[in-house]
């Protein structure tokens, strides 16, 4: 009796840059597959940059069509994800931008500063407490953490992404990670 073994092989991945060749070359699917790739990643940045799920999701969507539009742009040479990442971050900064330009004042950073019963059962938990003290940070200090510690960036690839020296971003580092810690050691004083 013959037994039948079958094995799956796994394709290699598809670079980026091919992907964007196929794209730039006539075939849609290589951007789909972009997307797929790096959709999950631009929306978690989007919504730590933006503090709303609906214009994360906008701005994940709109970075995705100026980079199909912008693509012959793309060196070759370049990673496709900081590229990428780049467009999403400054996309979510002009919605930003506009949405303080058309309410004449700053976005405040709450609607209401008192947690409510949601909150507070995350906040028990100790990732929950992380989520909150990271989304109190200042923005430009919430981009550096999600790119360095959700994202993975290298310092040099978060430069590029938020269009500051290298040093700038060491230096927002730092000080994200000095209040995160400041933060975390006051709300474990507290009840």
């Amino acid at each position: 009796m013959a037994v039948e073994v079958h094995i799956e092989v796994e394709q290699p991945r598809t670079s980026d840059a091919e992907l964007v060749a196929r794209t730039l070359a006539g075939d849609p699917a290589g951007f789909t597959l972009l997307v797929e790739r790096y959709e999950r990643s631009l929306y978690t940045l989007a919504v730590r940059t933006m503090r709303d799920r609906e214009e994360a999701r906008d701005a994940t969507q709109e970075a995705f069509v100026k980079a199909y539009r912008s693509l012959h742009t793309f060196r070759p040479d370049a990673k496709f994800s900081t590229w990428i990442f780049s467009i999403c971050y400054h996309s979510c900064c002009d919605r930003l931008k506009r949405s303080r330009r058309y309410s004449g004042e700053e976005i405040p950073d709450r609607a209401d500063a008192a947690p409510g019963p949601e909150a507070q059962a995350i906040a028990n938990d100790d990732a929950g407490r992380l989520r909150a003290a990271i989304e109190s940070l200042p923005e430009k200090y919430r981009s550096v953490i999600t790119l360095y510690h959700l994202q993975g960036k290298q310092y040099d690839e978060i430069a590029s992404v938020l269009g500051v020296p290298l040093g700038t971003v060491k230096t927002h580092l730092f000080r994200a990670k000095e209040q995160l810690r400041q933060i975390l050691a006051a709300s474990e004083k507290q009840p």
